[in-house]
């Protein structure tokens, strides 16, 4: 493993904030976790920090990243084992490559293996847990152990896996043939036209509601566009949030409140965060 001291965080987060923490650990091999959670105190695992919002300042807290168990592997035809760490369109890449499908409704999600599986990430109507076949935990008695799907509760963009704080190593997928390179065409157009890619974002802020969207209260509310300091709800898609360059965690704070708020008295409807908020101990 690497360990490093007074590590400074706001590039592990794509809003581009965060802190100097006490120490950021990157796993060399997975024998080492056990190690790793015995000895420290106060750890949270990172992954692509795709959808994390880190606190500033001096953070008392020990970042674990997986990021070097990105390995993929082809235990027969269509069955691909790989690592936690691995950047999700590396995966699309490789299906691509090997004419594989099941994933393309995904392609363009930031974000690693083991990030979107712990939350059961998906878009357009599917989700990645459709294509799961197993998964290898670090479960909370510090074992490593393989589940198979029908063993694993989950739901929309939930998993026990959250609930228990385990972490995953690896997970094994199931593929069928005929990659739609169409598909992933066409969804990378969409997300460019219609998300704010361009600025620090941590995509989707709020889970949908049953039976609606996000997006469209917080634009019927008349949000779209609100600022402050420098966080703004995106006019382009109100479910993001931007960073203009110059925010602080507390202005993202206060836009998350504003909306859930606002939201709350119009529609009385509580809005829950898709994103991860790590506070700092204080």
């Amino acid at each position: 493993m690497k360990i490093l001291e007074n590590h400074n965080m706001r590039n592990y987060s794509n809003m581009k904030i965060g802190g100097i923490a006490k120490r950021f650990i990157i796993v060399e091999d997975k024998s080492e976790l056990k190690e790793i959670y015995e000895k420290y105190g106060n750890i949270f695992l990172i992954g692509n920090g795709t959808n994390t919002l880190i606190d500033e300042g001096n953070l008392d807290i020990t970042f674990v990243s997986l990021k070097e168990l990105n390995s993929i592997e082809e235990l027969k035809e269509g069955v691909i084992r790989v690592g936690a760490g691995l950047d999700f369109n590396k995966l699309i890449a490789f299906m691509n490559k090997n004419d594989y499908s099941g994933l393309e409704n995904l392609a363009g999600i930031p974000g690693s293996i083991g990030g979107l599986v712990y939350m059961n990430g998906g878009a357009y109507g599917s989700e990645i847990f459709d294509c799961i076949k197993e998964i290898e935990v670090f479960d909370e008695n510090y074992e490593i152990r393989s589940l198979k799907k029908n063993e694993i509760k989950f739901s929309y963009r939930n998993t026990e896996i959250q609930e228990k704080k385990w972490i995953i190593i690896s997970a094994t997928f199931e593929f069928k043939r005929g990659f739609n390179l169409e598909k992933v065409k066409e969804i990378q157009i969409l997300r460019e036209s219609k998300q704010p890619l361009d600025k620090p974002n941590l995509g989707s802020t709020f889970k949908n509601p049953v039976g609606d969207f996000s997006a469209r209260l917080i634009s019927e509310a008349g949000l779209k566009g609100t600022r402050i300091g420098g966080a703004e709800i995106s006019s382009k898609h109100p479910n993001f949030i931007i960073n203009h360059g110059n925010a602080t965690f507390e202005d993202i704070l206060k836009i998350l409140a504003l909306v859930k708020k606002k939201i709350n008295s119009m529609y009385g409807i509580n809005l829950e965060e898709e994103i991860v908020i790590l506070k700092n101990n204080k």
